[in-house]
């Protein structure tokens, strides 16, 4: 199964954040298929989420699963993960 999860990067206490495509089996930080975007938890409210919109779109056409996390971060910008446009 491909899910689109979380990778950390970063350094302690200052974490950075990319939404990739990956293997369910694959590790955390292991390799991914693809990178769609980033999240900054520290950085201000507007830029804390940079995401390309059509992959995460096509990703989620072909049976991609986000997580929990991921999830809340699509309906902070606005797309719709279970069919339903998502307003701000």
């Amino acid at each position: 199964m491909v899910k689109i999860r979380l990778k950390r990067l970063g350094t302690k206490k200052r974490p950075d954040y990319r939404i990739v495509i990956q293997d369910a089996q694959k590790p955390r930080d292991g390799v991914s298929v693809e990178e769609i975007g980033h999240y900054h938890p520290i950085a201000a409210e507007d830029k804390q989420v940079v995401l390309n919109e059509e992959r995460a779109k096509y990703w989620l056409s072909v049976g991609a699963q986000p997580t929990d996390t991921v999830k809340k971060l699509f309906h902070r910008t606005g797309l719709a993960v279970d069919g339903t446009k998502i307003s701000k």
